[in-house]
This record gives C-alpha cells, sequence and structure tokens, in this order.
C-alpha cells in the first residue's frame, strides 16, 4: 500500500459502493468506505492506468448522511457494503445510479421517474448461502458469510439482515457442525425461508454418519427447522425425512400461494417481492381480453397473478423442469386454464422464434443479471423489417424488471432507439438494503403504427 498526504473530495458513489474522487493528476480513485461530500487521504492499494483503488487513511470533512453500522461484523463481512450510509440516501443512490446508466449508456431518459419501492431495512433477507469451515487454529467452526475480498469466512455470531430468528442460530449451527463427525466435509449451509417453514439445506461432501443424522434431527426439533441434503449438485436435494414439505410464499392481493423447493430461485426479500409484483401489473394493466407473455418466468411468479387478469398468459423459462414447477403451482392454486407454460432458450430468441410463439398485447421481462438482449434485438429486428417475422405484431406494452442496471440500460436502447418503444416510466426497487445491488422496474410504451 502506498499512503498519501493529498486530500481528496469524495463525488459520488459507484455501484460497488465505493466514493469516486479524482486526485491531483486527474485519475480517478475508488475509496472504500468513503461517502460522497467527505475530504479523505488514502492509501492506494490497486494501481491501474486509469484508476486506482484506495482505503481511508484520515479525515477532515464527514458527510453528514454517514451513521454508525448497526452490524458488529460490518467492514469484515463482505456480505453488506453501504450500512455506514442512511438508508434514505442508500435508496437515492441506487435511484441515480439507474438514471445515470440510462442516460450515458444508452441515451434514454424515462417520461416519468417512479417512486422509488422500499420496505424494512433489517432482517428482510429470507434466502441466504452460509459458508462453513472448520478452522483448525481456532479450534472451531465458522459459518457465515466470506469476509471482504477474500475466500475467508468470518467469524460471525449475529447478522442484522436476516430475520432474527436466524440470525440468532448461526452460533448455533457452529456448535452443531462442530458437534458433527463430517465436520471438515460439510462445506455450505442454504437457508430458505417460507410463510410457515424455515429450511436449511446442508451440503456435504461424504455420507453422513447414523449419528450426524440424529445431530440434524435432534437440532430440527429443538429449532423448529427443517433440513434438507445435498450430497452432490442441486438436483440432489432431498428433505431428511419424508414428512419434510415444500415451502411456500403468499401473494395475498392476487390471492395466490407459491410453493418452493429451498433451493429454487426465489426473491430474497419476500415484503418487497410483493410490492413489486402488485406494482408491475397495475403498470401493465392486464385486461380480461388480453393474452400476455412472461418471460423469464420462473416458477410464476409474475404469470400467475397476472392470469388472474388477462384472458391468457404464457410463461416462458429455459428448463424444462423449471416449467414443470411452474405448471405444478398454476394447477395448486386453480390457473392451469389460463396460464401456459413453455421451455425455450431465451438467450438465443430471434424474430422467427418470437413469431412461433405468438402475439400477445403485453409482455412482462423478468431476465437474470444478462438481461433480455435477445429479445429485445429481436423485436428492433422486426421493426426493421417486418417480413422477419411475417403477421407478428410487437407487444404495445412492456414492463421489464431488471437485477442489473447495465442489462436494462443496453436493452432500453435497443428497444428506443430502433425497435419503435418509448420509456415512459423507471424507478428502482431497494430489494437489498446495505448492499450496492440495484434492482428497477421500466416501463415501455410502443406507438401504435
Amino acid at each position: 500500500m502506498t499512503a498519501s498526504t493529498e486530500w481528496l473530495s469524495v463525488e459520488s458513489l459507484d455501484l460497488e459502493g465505493q466514493g469516486v474522487a479524482h486526485n491531483a493528476e486527474g485519475k480517478v480513485v475508488f475509496i472504500e468506505g468513503a461517502l460522497p461530500g467527505e475530504q479523505v487521504q488514502v492509501s492506494v492499494y490497486r494501481r491501474k492506468n486509469q484508476w486506482e483503488q484506495a482505503t481511508i487513511t484520515a479525515m477532515r470533512r464527514e458527510s453528514s448522511q454517514r451513521v454508525t453500522p448497526r452490524c458488529r461484523h460490518f467492514g469484515t463481512c463482505g456480505g453488506c457494503k453501504m450500512q455506514h450510509l442512511q438508508a434514505g440516501a442508500q435508496l437515492a443512490t441506487k435511484q441515480r445510479a439507474l438514471e445515470d446508466g440510462l442516460w450515458h449508456l444508452a441515451k434514454v431518459k424515462p417520461e416519468q421517474v417512479l417512486r422509488p419501492i422500499e420496505g424494512p431495512a433489517w432482517g428482510y433477507r429470507y434466502r441466504a448461502r452460509l459458508s462453513v469451515r472448520f478452522v483448525a487454529k481456532k479450534g472451531k467452526v465458522l459459518v457465515g458469510f466470506h469476509e471482504r475480498k477474500s475466500s475467508y469466512v468470518a467469524d460471525m455470531v449475529s447478522c442484522e439482515v436476516l430475520p432474527p430468528r436466524l440470525s440468532a442460530l448461526l452460533p448455533r449451527l457452529a456448535e452443531l457442525v462442530g458437534s458433527m463427525d463430517q465436520l471438515d466435509r460439510m462445506p455450505q449451509i442454504e437457508v430458505a425461508v417460507g410463510d410457515a417453514v424455515v429450511a436449511l439445506v446442508l451440503r456435504h461432501l461424504e455420507p453422513l454418519t447414523t449419528g450426524d443424522l440424529q445431530r440434524l434431527r435432534e437440532f430440527a426439533a429443538q429449532h423448529s427447522v427443517q433440513w434438507w441434503l445435498q450430497p452432490h449438485n442441486p438436483a440432489s436435494v432431498h428433505p431428511l425425512d419424508a414428512h419434510d414439505s415444500e415451502l411456500s410464499y403468499s401473494l395475498p392481493e392476487f390471492g395466490i400461494k407459491m410453493r418452493f423447493r429451498p433451493t429454487d430461485f426465489t426473491q430474497v426479500n419476500h415484503q418487497i417481492n410483493r410490492t413489486l409484483v402488485a406494482r408491475a401489473i397495475r403498470l401493465l394493466e392486464p385486461q380480461s381480453g388480453e393474452r400476455v407473455i412472461d418471460w423469464f418466468c420462473g416458477l410464476g411468479n409474475f404469470t400467475l397473478p397476472i392470469a388472474t387478469l388477462a384472458r391468457e398468459v404464457l410463461g416462458i423459462e429455459g428448463s424444462e423442469a423449471l416449467v414443470e414447477r411452474s405448471r405444478e403451482n398454476a394447477t395448486f392454486n386453480g390457473l392451469a386454464a389460463k396460464a401456459r407454460f413453455v421451455a425455450s432458450n431465451l438467450f438465443e430468441i430471434d424474430a422467427r422464434g418470437l413469431a412461433a410463439l405468438g402475439c400477445a398485447e403485453k409482455w412482462l421481462i423478468d431476465p437474470p443479471r444478462e438481461g433480455a438482449f435477445a429479445l429485445a434485438k429481436a423485436l428492433a429486428d422486426v421493426a426493421a423489417d417486418p417480413t422477419a417475422a411475417p403477421g407478428y405484431s410487437p407487444p404495445g406494452r412492456i414492463v421489464y424488471v431488471s437485477c442489473n442496471p447495465a442489462t436494462l440500460a443496453r436493452d432500453a436502447g435497443l428497444l428506443v432507439h430502433q425497435a419503435g418503444y418509448t420509456l415512459t416510466a423507471a424507478g428502482a426497487v431497494n430489494m437489498f438494503p446495505h448492499t450496492a445491488h440495484v434492482e428497477s422496474i421500466a416501463v415501455f410504451e410502443r406507438a401504435e403504427p
């Protein structure tokens, strides 16, 4: 590391929650833990031609938005990066990141900036993947998240973003694994919380002994949790005992109950998810005579609520196994007649693929971090050459739910500049408080030809 006596003025935050400043040479300096408006001295630990990364060594002006982190492990644990910034300011930073990305990457501005979706800042994380490691030098097992910028597991006794009940279990889980015969062959415990059930998925590299199975059962009975076992890949996950049931979460506004397995992808923040689903569907406005397509439909998180309002909804995912789970959820909720599901590779779809799936008045798109480039490009290709998909009519409205502002901006550029759409609204979604993760929702309207 190289210490400097120069005072740097922090100008903004980047998408990793680092303060951004410029030194006397004009080089960008990314500063861990620094906030906009602060003046700091730093020690540089990484240098590149155009930028440097540094840590704070001294501060002479502190931001009025700096707060004391609530978690005792902040700074060591790599799970949260922004607990030192007031919660409202965190949300404003994410909204600005969304708007800046749309403009600088795609030259697009929303006609309306939506009010950000926010909820509880603590105890919100209903899904987590905890690392487990026996550390011989410490003579104990550690259960928690990785340390910041490290492969080491943080020595944690609590976590403020986990529900309090799960936070209190961290030392109990460490004690449990430490008492087991295979204590050094269990690298991970995945946590999933449903409306009525807490499931813990134990990854184990060797078959569990009879004694270890008994210890798991005793722990489950004492703490009212279910154990699921993962001896190999995620497909191998199964309940420890046959009577253990799948989890579920509810979308009460639509009378929907979604069933899921503990390793299925579901949103980590159930309260924000309920608000997000309700807003997305209000923005989509599905009508009783309309057909809607839900791209990247998952287990039907948006598909099934849409089915309560539209004439028909088609949910599309890349995995046939996931599609089958979606069908089961549709049947369970009495919506099999209105909700259909098909498997398709949405990263390779083209204009003819769109035509084969049929026209729909409206789309909902909820892609992974990679975004929905192929879908946006297919619509652009149809706009440039209608013969690419004879007889195909693009949707009049698209609601796009994004977990990556960069890929949203890329796709928005295609939709607006090449496919004939207007970005009518966009706003941030604070799905992960105290992290730099930016989720968002955007609405695109297509002018009538």
